[in-house]
């Protein structure tokens, strides 16, 4: 779950439309992991960040009528972070039981950018043979499998890797962790911004000049999604 959160921030920080969608399981293990109890009635950007953002948006996983579980509606991808081999194997067999898979199903259908961001381990045959058949639709696959060139010194430092590449994937802007090759003196020229992390506070450093993705919806189990529109001042959507 920090790794939805950082993105969610990321996105939100720079100007990003963000919908996002929670599913109980999601809720769940954000109370494990984060030590944030919300239901789907008190879920807020305040909740989750200490600060009312006008730019995130939540959805109920039932609310099947949301704008972005129609092809009609433009916006340019998706997000599931992270995503339970439950939700995989419902996407990938094209059961559209809540918001999350409906929404997955329009990128789908409409090829636009879908991104699955899977944390399991280890993956049965069932798992690899689902996540080979969404990659053969256009899906792509992150595992949450953060790099260690960039010589972490903290989880923040993980979690701005993981989040990097997911956006990388998403095609969005953004400089959030050193990249190969890269001089690090250069890349932390940033401001730190606290994050909770399971109770505690962790430094986490933003790189600035970044873009984030939001997304509309949160799988059955741990898995987070969000459909992601860019600002006004950068054209486009997402």
């Amino acid at each position: 779950m920090p790794y939805a959160l950082r993105v969610i921030d990321f996105l939100s920080d720079q100007g990003y439309q963000v919908h996002v969608v929670f599913s109980e399981a999601a809720l769940r293990v954000l109370h494990e992991e984060m030590e944030i109890k919300c239901s789907q009635s008190t879920l807020s950007a305040k909740n989750l960040f200490h600060s009312d953002r006008d730019n995130i948006t939540f959805y109920n996983p039932k609310d099947i009528g949301a704008w972005f579980a129609s092809g009609s509606a433009l916006f340019e991808g998706m997000v599931i972070l992270p995503c339970s081999m439950a939700t995989l194997g419902m996407i990938a067999n094209g059961c559209g039981h809540n918001l999350i898979h409906r929404a997955a199903d329009v990128c789908i259908k409409e090829s636009r950018k879908l991104v699955i961001v899977p944390r399991e381990t280890p993956l049965s045959s069932i798992h690899l043979e689902n996540m080979l058949r969404l990659t053969n639709l256009g899906v792509k696959m992150v595992p949450a499998m953060p790099g260690f060139y960039h010589k972490p010194v903290s989880l923040s430092d993980l979690i701005d890797m993981m989040a990097m590449k997911i956006l990388d994937t998403m095609g969005v802007s953004n400089e959030m962790s050193q990249r190969w090759g890269t001089d690090p003196k250069v890349e932390n020229q940033n401001e730190s911004k606290e994050l909770p992390l399971a109770g505690a506070i962790a430094k986490t450093t933003r790189q600035g000049g970044g873009s984030v993705l939001s997304f509309p919806s949160l799988p059955l189990t741990p898995s987070v999604s969000k459909p992601f529109s860019k600002p006004a001042n950068k054209g486009g959507g997402l």
